[in-house]
């Protein structure tokens, strides 16, 4: 799966959400795709990483300490 393949399939659903909105104007859109986007996205690599989480936290480009901040917000860890 290439970069374009993720974009087309965030631009997709991103068009679904405006159309089941039914012209009903969206709230907090940036933090509510952030979150939907960056839970899957944490534990998905932890799994390939095999819970390794400096590995992890190389794959993602961040620091570890982020990393685990991140896993507890999402009650991954």
């Amino acid at each position: 799966m290439s970069k374009k393949h993720i974009e087309e399939c965030v631009r997709e659903s991103l068009e679904a959400y405006f159309r089941d909105l039914r012209g009903t104007e969206p709230e907090g859109l940036y933090d509510m795709v952030l979150r939907a986007v960056e839970k899957p996205l944490l534990g998905v690599v932890m799994q390939h990483a095999g819970n390794n989480q400096s590995r992890a936290a190389e794959w993602l480009g961040m620091n570890r300490n982020t990393l685990r901040k991140k896993l507890a917000e999402h009650k991954l860890i």
